[in-house]
């Protein structure tokens, strides 16, 4: 994909800090947005299938077990277990369906229960269906994609520059590995970071045109919500003017990817959370994260209904991995949002993914062992 400004101009531009400047840059990034997207929109929604006592450690993550944090855990999720978190996110007007595990691969028990709550999701819902689950090698993104998976998720986290101070045992060209397996694979690939890990200004740009030089389908963008015990745990939230600005810059810079503001959003950005989709975004992570509590499901549509964008699905069982409601993308024409969109799932209670009750957190117990100052070359992926 081609940016649309120059690395020149998005330092420049990072440095705004006029409101009004601000503003007239969203309006630029809204304008490329509506362009190559028209209404549509692409709303996904996660369950953690397996969570707590990762062995990696990613600072701003509290799962590690490097972490002295509350540890949301539990085994992996069985395939039915999955499924009944899939139809939840289909009731609450998801689009698409990600399941994430922790870690950095998984045993060939756990790598087949996914493969089994892939089928079952694809067998029983018309959500499109996503995975995260750490490094693979192609014969296993190949797997993936045979039980109905069409887009993995591998996040590069940061700037290659400042990603030696995210973590120093998980290799960032592991993580190309892992991105170039899912391609060679013809699978589609979400790609994207967290910003306000400590990276300079700079270096937010160049993680940018590092995303752009990968090219992927879709661009998460999270926004650090400091756990305590991590190693980024001390740190402020990002100002709310300078979050959408971000996003924004991004958005100039990787224009035909679709983007989804994920992680961290109601921290930093607060009532802004609009204002940031006009800056650019395609669709959120709906309902809660990981191991935090997100907007509600009526909340995040209505972000998007209110400036005229389209939330609603259609029942295409994820034939079309791009966005389900575009024009063009389907037959027929993009159908209008309704109140009753939910249709046959009107009146049901949806329980969507909720960490707050559906985790069991424990405090880890003995000596948190110290960060490692040595990445050992573990980017290898699994068979």
């Amino acid at each position: 994909m081609a940016p649309l400004i120059t690395r020149e101009e998005a330092l420049a531009l990072g440095e705004l800090e006029d409101r009004a400047a601000i503003e007239a840059l969203i309006e630029r990034a809204w304008q490329a947005r509506v362009e190559r997207f028209e209404d549509a929109t692409d709303m996904c929604s996660l369950v953690n299938a397996k969570s707590g006592g990762c062995a990696q450690d990613c600072g701003f993550c509290a799962q590690s077990r490097f972490a002295e944090a509350e540890t949301p855990l539990h085994a992996m999720m069985e395939p039915e277990q999955i499924l009944e978190h899939a139809r939840a996110a289909e009731a609450a007007g998801a689009h698409r369906f990600c399941m994430v595990t922790q870690g950095q691969g998984l045993s060939k028990r756990d790598f087949q229960k996914v493969l089994e709550g892939t089928r079952l999701v694809a067998q029983h819902t018309n959500l499109k269906r996503c995975a995260s689950i750490g490094h693979m090698s192609p014969a296993r993104a190949q797997a993936l994609k045979e039980a109905g998976v069409q887009r993995v998720h591998h996040n590069v986290e940061t700037a290659e520059s400042y990603y030696p101070e995210v973590t120093q045992t998980v290799r960032y060209e592991g993580r190309l590995r892992t991105i170039d397996a899912v391609r060679e694979a013809g699978l589609e690939t979400c790609v994207g970071g967290i910003l306000n890990l400590g990276e300079t200004r700079a270096q937010r740009v160049e993680m940018a045109f590092e995303l752009a030089a990968l090219d992927p389908t879709s661009v998460p963008i999270n926004l650090l919500n400091p756990r305590p015990g991590t190693k980024f745990g001390d740190r402020e939230y990002m100002d709310p003017w300078e979050a959408v600005k971000w996003i924004a810059i991004f958005r100039l810079i990787l224009p035909d990817a679709l983007f989804r503001l994920c992680g961290g959003r109601v921290e930093n950005i607060g009532e802004l959370q609009q204002l940031a989709v006009r800056a650019g975004i395609n669709g959120v992570m709906m309902g809660n994260f990981l191991t935090t509590l997100g907007n509600t499901p009526d909340e995040d549509r209505a972000m998007f209904e209110n400036l005229g964008l389209n939330v609603a699905r259609q029942p295409d069982n994820g034939a079309n991995p791009r966005p389900d409601n575009r024009s063009g993308w389907l037959e027929g024409d993009t159908p209008s949002p309704s109140d009753d969109d939910v249709g046959e799932f009107a009146g049901l209670d949806v329980r969507l993914w909720d960490p707050s009750t559906q985790l069991r957190f424990a405090r880890k117990r003995g000596p948190i062992p110290p960060r490692p100052e040595i990445a050992p070359d573990i980017a290898s992926a699994r068979g």
